[in-house]
């Protein structure tokens, strides 16, 4: 997995860094148990302050896609798992009130519900097939820094890498 951070983005690093790492686990590239990089390290890797990393992982935490183990670091949780059982339902409840106020906000822009459904289906249709991802080489576990393109691999099952800028 490549993480990517836009410094000239209004969205704030650690939002950048947590909607990545959310969609990596939604196609599969970050799988449960699986460690993430230290908060040191990819802070280091991506040259951006350790706390900002910091805030990206509790966030996770808080939402329920990150276990803190302590000094072991931080690991994707299993969704399945007894008690995330209420956190899950406490996110899918956050999730139709959010659906509910874009409904809305398309309402009253004078939009139809059939738009709306069909915007929805498309996006739904898009998260769902971004699973299927043919570029991922799960063996590789060899760390590498690429500093021509200003990346680094890390060893993990998939391949989890920061990269900076836009266009990176």
């Amino acid at each position: 997995m490549v993480i990517r951070i836009d410094q000239r983005s209004d969205e704030p690093l650690y939002l950048q860094i947590r909607n990545q790492i959310i969609a990596a686990i939604a196609r599969g590239e970050l799988v449960p148990g699986q460690a993430l990089p230290s908060v040191r390290s990819l802070a280091s890797d991506l040259g951006i302050n350790l706390h900002t990393v910091n805030k990206a992982y509790a966030v996770l935490r808080d939402e329920g896609y990150v276990l803190m183990r302590g000094r072991s670091g931080a690991y994707i949780a299993d969704p399945c798992e007894e008690d995330r059982a209420d956190r899950a339902r406490i996110e899918l409840e956050k999730m139709e009130d959010e659906l509910f106020e874009l409904a809305l906000a398309h309402r009253a822009r004078g939009g139809s519900w059939g738009q709306f459904l069909e915007c929805a289906q498309a996006q739904a249709a898009r998260a769902y097939g971004a699973g299927e991802r043919t570029d991922v080489d799960p063996a590789s576990s060899t760390s590498q820094v690429d500093r021509s393109v200003g990346m680094t691999r890390f060893p993990v099952e998939a391949d989890f890498a920061p990269a900076f800028g836009k266009d990176a």
